[in-house]
């Protein structure tokens, strides 16, 4: 047990690019929708996650370490190369097609808003695109887990790529529905009695927009 903790911490520590992009990327899928339906939201993007781990990407990754072992490394390097490319998009995109990403912003609200609107419809679209987007991230942090614990028995990796894919679940996950209920807890003190709680739960609602947006 004490070796599968160790090898997992060494692995997470080494994954935290990608559990900090996962992190950042996840709260825009809840954007908009009404505060009750946030942390069902990012429950079921949390369970996406740990079946993309889980049933796919862990037992995808035993084999090919096991029968293509060096695989590994080039898998990294296309996953970095990945990585790259996306954080560069990001904020290409958000210079360069700021018009067309606030359009896009206000037909989602629009279509919130529409009483005739199919909001379960919109939400699994917004669910399934988060689940895609971890999928990539997720294979991410399987390859560096194995990286890391490749030259253990096959026993041994799947301990540590389980325990792995779990902890950061969890860890993500939980980060993402503290992101997203912050304005909702900024609101709850700033309706307090005490003039104490109530300048910290403003400082909180000026806060966590900005938050958001870094």
């Amino acid at each position: 047990a004490d070796d599968v903790i160790g090898q997992a911490a060494k692995a997470g520590a080494k994954a935290a690019g990608a559990v900090i992009d996962d992190a950042a990327v996840t709260p825009k899928y809840v954007a908009g929708f009404s505060p009750a339906r946030e942390i069902p939201i990012v429950w079921r993007i949390a369970k996406g996650s740990i079946k993309n781990k889980l049933i796919f990407l862990l037992p995808a990754g035993l084999v090919l370490n096991e029968f293509l072992p060096g695989i590994i490394t080039p898998l990294l390097m296309l996953g970095g190369a990945f990585l790259c490319f996306e954080g560069f998009e990001k904020i290409a995109h958000r210079f360069l097609h700021k018009q067309e990403d606030e359009q896009h912003k206000e037909e989602l609200r629009n279509a919130l808003k529409n009483p005739d609107a199919d909001l379960k419809a919109v939400e699994q679209d917004k669910i399934k695109g988060a689940i895609r987007t971890d999928f990539i991230l997720s294979a991410e942090i399987i390859a560096i887990t194995l990286g890391t614990v490749s030259s253990q028995s096959i026993g041994m990796q799947f301990m540590v790529l389980t325990v792995v894919a779990i902890m950061i679940t969890i860890g993500v996950y939980g980060l993402v529905a503290g992101i997203v209920k912050l304005d909702d807890g900024g609101l709850y003190l700033s309706q307090k009695e005490s003039p104490f709680a109530r300048r910290v739960g403003e400082g909180i609602l000026w806060f966590a927009p900005w938050m958001m947006k870094a």
